[in-house]
């Protein structure tokens, strides 16, 4: 099947863009690991002995940044559909964080520890129809939110990436009903043209 126009842009673009040339060169599995780090040196979420879990972490880029900021007295588990190959200081449940098996197996790799930090990069498959994309990208983020009001600590964080547009505004209300603090971040690895944006909420609320 030959390339489309489209394709082609994106592949030229992504081999010349700056953060992918650097994630090569610095051993990250994604240039999406600058996120992280770029919002993390503004907000200080990641720190020695910090529990994090990272919500679709496949390819890994966001766990492996978090595994090296928490050290051995932290802990990272990351949860994805898809497989994950191995990364040192990161344990990894293969399913849908939603499931009870998955569950299950979070909460015994927790051995009773609260949930300091809940990331979430995921972003769904994308079909090509706007309106449907951007639904799904919502309704994922609607569902790590779920998530981390389920098993962060009073006064852990929330960090998800949103998309603006239908539904974005509704969102993001209901974030700020259910935390006491949510501000918006776009890191510079966040394309310019992309309407990604992430939100980070702390301090959940009865």
């Amino acid at each position: 099947m030959k390339p489309s126009k489209t394709s082609k842009q994106w592949m030229r673009e992504h081999v010349n863009d700056p953060f992918v040339q650097l994630a090569q060169k610095e051993g990250y599995r994604s240039r999406a690991a600058y996120k992280l780090l770029e919002i993390d040196a503004k907000d200080r979420l990641l720190r020695p002995g910090t529990v994090v879990v990272d919500l679709g972490a496949t390819p890994g880029g966001w766990s492996q940044v978090a595994a090296g900021k928490v050290g051995r007295t932290g802990k990272v588990i990351a949860l994805d559909l898809l497989p994950l190959d191995p990364l040192a200081g990161v344990e990894f449940i293969q399913g849908d964080f939603r499931d009870d098996a998955a569950l299950r197996q979070l909460e015994a790799l927790l051995q009773g520890k609260p949930v300091d930090l809940v990331i979430s990069d995921m972003a769904p498959n994308i079909c090509g129809v706007a309106s449907a994309d951007q639904a799904r990208a919502m309704h994922l983020a609607e569902l790590a939110m779920e998530f981390a009001l389920e098993h962060l600590k009073p006064d852990g964080s929330f960090l998800v990436k949103v998309f603006q547009g239908a539904g974005f505004e509704d969102f993001y209300k209901l974030m700020r009903s259910r935390f006491a603090k949510v501000t918006t971040r776009k890191p510079k690895a966040s394309r310019d043209r992309s309407s990604e944006l992430y939100l980070l909420a702390t301090g959940k609320l009865e």
